[in-house]
Parts: structure tokens; sequence; C-alpha cells
């Protein structure tokens, strides 16, 4: 459907519109109408973008830990577009002649919220925080979560990382999507959806780089109290604005985010399994080529949640190890969570990070020698999104930092337990973790 028949479509009243949409029934958002400018555009295009999103799990690998948290990306992009479309159609009932916003702008919008997340790999937020930096850093680092060494390498890494996040994914997902479909587009428009120069509040409503209130996020709470705050927002000198007496409503939206990854999407045992799978997918990086394909748009759109199906189905003797670890992870024999300890706040700024080094070289001599490949130390960061600074107040240090240490087998618990306490010691001159690992758990084999 070439960009004049769209543009008709765009001028056509609301009943026409409606006439040519299609619905999708969504349990949170009710009956969300397809715009017809997007699927009579390609149809062969939309279940391109269903298959590969319905095989990433929004939530990574938190379904083997709490059974219910299987939604996809899929139904994540529709209820994102749905609520762009809202807000975008808010703030022109409000503000449109003020802020010159058109159909064009409604549109582009919703194509947005649609395609934000095409640029994911396999597992949520693992393969672009953990995976992608041991590939580009060596596979024996650890596993520290936003984070590598600040060497010469580690500036690389990080600026090699930079470029590999799963919004620039997106990005060249979408160029491929047009190239690939042979969808005829204007280029300006498509520009505007990947970015805008002008009009910053209209991209701020799917990705706010600014103060973190999106509906990207927004998607997660209850739809009554997100349509409520989406009514009162306003846009002022190009940034949308919230009523000051919304400050607490609008500060719990955060906060319930940072208790739902603290109880839920990092939960000891969920890291258990990233950390394993990770080393899975190191395991078989050589031989399925899967951290090259993040330079091939045709091979990455093929990259999903089923790459451990794949690595399963594959009898090839190197992938052996790779076929292990999933097994373990599927018979419940996982890395073993010993201890862990939040970072002083006070201390955050000049954390340097931990190692399994520092682990092992702090263990005193017992019955069992550790070595480096005996322990993983996994570094979680929660915050209110904006790192350090809290979206309603930016200079608010809200950030949690959790050092977290795991032995590879349970026979190692104890040792590991133990050296991680002389860590302690010997770094804050006391134990900082809260309580002692279960002697329970020490001991079993």
């Amino acid at each position: 459907m070439g960009a004049s028949s769209t543009d008709e479509l765009l001028k056509s009243n609301s009943s026409q519109k409606e006439r040519y949409s299609k619905h999708v029934h969504d349990n949170v958002h009710g009956n969300i109408y397809l715009d017809p400018v997007f699927w009579l555009c390609n149809s062969l295009t939309l279940k391109s973008f269903r298959g590969k999103l319905r095989d990433l799990k929004q939530l990574g690998l938190s379904h083997l830990v709490y059974p219910g948290a299987v939604h996809s990306r899929f139904e994540h992009s529709l209820g994102v577009y749905w609520l762009a479309g809202t807000a975008v159609q808010t703030l022109k009932d409000y503000q449109g002649l003020e802020l010159d916003i058109d159909d064009i702008d409604i549109q582009t919008v919703k194509l947005a919220g649609l395609l934000h997340d095409v640029g994911h790999g396999p597992f949520s937020h693992m393969f672009e925080r953990e995976f992608l930096p041991r590939v580009l850093s060596g596979s024996n680092c650890d596993h520290m979560q936003f984070s590598v060494p600040k060497t010469l390498l580690g500036t690389l890494v990080e600026i090699i990382l930079d470029a590999m996040t799963h919004e620039d994914m997106s990005l060249k997902m979408i160029d491929y999507i047009v190239d690939q479909h042979y969808i005829d587009i204007d280029s300006g428009r498509l520009n505007r959806v990947k970015s805008a120069k002008e009009k910053q509040f209209l991209y701020d409503i799917v990705a706010n780089g600014r103060n973190g209130i999106d509906v990207d996020k927004k998607t997660s709470f209850n739809t009554s109290f997100v349509h409520r705050l989406m009514e009162t927002m306003r846009v002022m000198g190009d940034e949308i604005c919230y009523r000051a007496k919304d400050y607490l409503t609008v500060y719990k939206l955060f906060s319930a985010r940072a208790d739902l990854h603290r109880t839920v999407y990092t939960h000891a045992k969920v890291k258990a399994i990233e950390l394993m799978l990770v080393d899975a997918l190191l395991e078989a990086n050589e031989h399925l080529g899967i951290s090259s394909s993040i330079q091939q748009p045709a091979e990455f759109w093929k990259l999903d949640d089923t790459i451990i199906n794949a690595i399963l189905a594959d009898p090839r003797p190197e992938l052996k190890k790779a076929r292990d670890i999933i097994l373990r992870v599927r018979r419940r024999q996982l890395y073993q969570f010993c201890n862990e300890y939040s970072v002083p706040k006070a201390k955050q700024e000049h954390f340097k990070g931990i190692t399994a080094q520092d682990i092992v070289c702090s263990q005193k001599a017992g019955e069992v020698t550790l070595k480096e490949e005996d322990v993983i130390v996994s570094i979680v960061k929660i915050d209110l999104t904006r790192g350090k600074k809290n979206p309603l107040e930016r200079y608010v240090n809200d950030t949690d930092m959790i050092v977290r240490v795991y032995a590879k087998e349970p026979h190692l618990v104890e040792a590991v337990s133990d050296a991680f306490e002389n860590f302690q010691m010997k770094t804050y001159g006391e134990k900082t973790q809260v309580h002692s690992t279960p002697e329970k758990k020490k001991r079993r084999r």
C-alpha cells in the first residue's frame, strides 16, 4: 500500500477508520483496535512482527520461578500501541491546536509504540546486558549488570554496547522490515517514527529519556490508574508534565515497578537461571553464531527464546556443554545462591565491582580449594528508571546495588559462602550481608 493511499486513510473520518479496523482482545486493555494504516500496509509484515515477538517473553526467565509470568513482547507491544494512541489523542483533545498535533503525529506515535521492542534479543534484557558484555569482553568476566571493567578494553566494550541496546536494534529492524517487505513509506515519516527532532514530547510518550514516565512502563499497572494519570498530563515547554498533586501517585508508580524488579524480575533463582543460560549461550555461540547476528538483521530477526530448543535439538558434540547446562535448568539443578549484600549508597559512586577472583582470594584454608570457575558474582542494580536520579527529584540517589554470589555446584556452597563473608570483613570490616547462609544449605551435597 503506497504512501498516498496511507494519507487517504489518515484523512478519513473515525467511522470509516473503524469500518476497516481489526481488533484484538487483550486481557488488560480489552479490545485493542489496529488502525487500517498498519495492517493494510502489508499483512505479511504484521505476521512477521507477530511471529518474532510472540517467541520473546516479556519477563525473560521469570516464568521458570513464577509460572504465571508468561506474556510475550507481542502482547506488551499491543498494549504500548494502545496506550500511546490514548495518550497522544488526549494531548490532541486538550492542546491540539496549540501543539499542532495532526493525524500523522497520532499514527507516528502509535507505530513507534507497536514497533519499539522489535530489536529485543532472547530472554528479555539478558541478551544485551549479560550475554553480549561477556562475549565482547571475554567469557570469563563476571556478570556485572549494566557495567564492565573500566579498562581500555572495558571502555571499548561500553562504546560497542551503547550501539547495541535493544532500542538501537529496533531502529535497524524497522529499516529491515521496510526493505524486506517493500513497504512504500515516505522516508521523512519513517524518520519521525525512529526519532523526533521536532515535537520531542511525542517521542517521550513511548520512550521518555527525560523523566522516565512513558507508556512503555505504564503497561505494567492498573489500567484505570494509568488512564486517570494520562487524562491530566499536559505539555509545557515541549515536555510532558503532570499536576503537582499527582506527585505521590507518579512516585508510587515507579516505586511499585522497582519492587517488581526486586522481588520478581531479579529474584535470586531467576538470576541463577539467567546465569546458567548465559553460560549455555556462550558455549554455543562459536558454533551457532549467536552474537554475530546483531550485525545481520535478517539473522537477528530469527533469534528468539526458541534458541534453547535449537541447542537441545542439535546433536553436535561441540554443543554438549551447552546442552548439559540447559538440561540442568530443566532438572532444577541450578547454580546455588549463597548470599548477598547491598552496597552502601555512600560507596556506590566509587564501587569498582567484585570478581570471582576476589572471592576465591578471600578463602581461608579448608577442605575445598575454590577455583574462579566455581564461583559467579552477579551485581544487580535496581532504581526508579533514571539510575541514581529519582524521576521526580533529579538528584536523589534511589539506586539499590546488590552483590550476589553463586556456587556452580551444591557441594561448594559452604566454601563459597565462607569466602564471601571473609571478603566482606576484609573490605568493610564487618559482615554486611543481612543474614548468614543457612547451615542446611551449606551441607547440601
